[in-house]
């Protein structure tokens, strides 16, 4: 991308409330980015293997994003190091497949959780499949970042355009890792408050045949159905064979007060 475009995005990112930064190729774009005040550094998966590059960008202080495509573990942890080097805590990788556009079974998703515990950082992904598919099941993998190629309309002729969203399809996919956000949740047991209104509807104890005074309670006349007004089925073996104190009618829910000697 030609230098003298950069300042000019930056400028009209930032008045849209956006970050501005950019992926530097060599030592004197480091430099040229530095004088613009980025944020943040990238290194592209091509670059990965840059060590000195990775070096001067870590000893700016910033933090540095490191995209892993085509790189072995022992390559990520040769550039993780090199960011430390200086002195730098402020990594994260990005599970990256350098194919464009990447196919899904080429990705291996399964691999960011790994890549979290491997290499103690933060692990994002950078996406080159189409649609945000992919993108769903990294965020739900633990990815923390996504790095997606954006285009005004692929009609136009442009490097990434075969493999790029579109901005509505960029809202959808935003929209998507959100829901996953708010689906995945917490580790949580037990009803939620939206499932407060249907536990009623579990199954319960009920008395399913008119019992006369004195009579036996059996199989026959209580029953675990629904809705869940009776005593808990649990207490079916207790309440088998026990005596109905009074006279029971149909469809009443079962409870200890019916039962001769209440609860035991």
């Amino acid at each position: 991308m030609p230098w003298e475009w950069q300042p000019r995005l930056k400028k009209i990112a930032e008045a849209m409330g956006l970050g501005f930064f950019s992926t530097a190729f060599d030592p004197t774009a480091v430099d040229f980015l530095e004088k613009l005040g980025v944020p943040v550094h990238k290194i592209a998966s091509f670059e990965l293997v840059d060590i000195p590059l990775i070096r001067k960008m870590a000893a700016t202080g910033k933090p540095v994003i490191l995209s892993t495509g085509m790189a072995s573990a022992d390559e990520m942890q040769e550039a993780i190091e090199a960011v430390r080097a200086e002195g730098n805590e402020n990594v994260m990788i990005l599970r990256c497949t350098s194919a464009y556009p990447a196919r899904a079974g080429d990705m291996h998703l399964r691999s960011i959780p790994d890549m979290r515990e491997r290499f103690q950082v933060p692990v994002g992904l950078s996406d080159h499949s189409l649609g945000h598919t992919a993108v769903a099941a990294a965020v739900s993998l633990g990815a923390c970042l996504i790095e997606k190629h954006l285009t005004l309309s692929r009609k136009e002729d442009g490097p990434d355009s075969g493999f790029s969203l579109e901005p509505a399809e960029f809202a959808v996919m935003v929209a998507c890792v959100r829901e996953t956000e708010s689906a995945l949740g917490d580790v949580f047991y037990g009803g939620t408050k939206s499932e407060k209104a249907t536990k009623v509807f579990r199954c319960s104890l009920y008395v399913v045949k008119d019992v006369a005074p004195g009579e036996l309670f059996s199989a026959d006349n209580v029953r675990s159905i629904r809705p869940g007004h009776g005593l808990h089925p649990r207490h079916l073996a207790e309440v088998i064979g026990r005596r109905a104190v009074r006279f029971v009618e149909k469809g009443t829910p079962m409870s200890w007060d019916l039962v001769d000697g209440g609860r035991r």
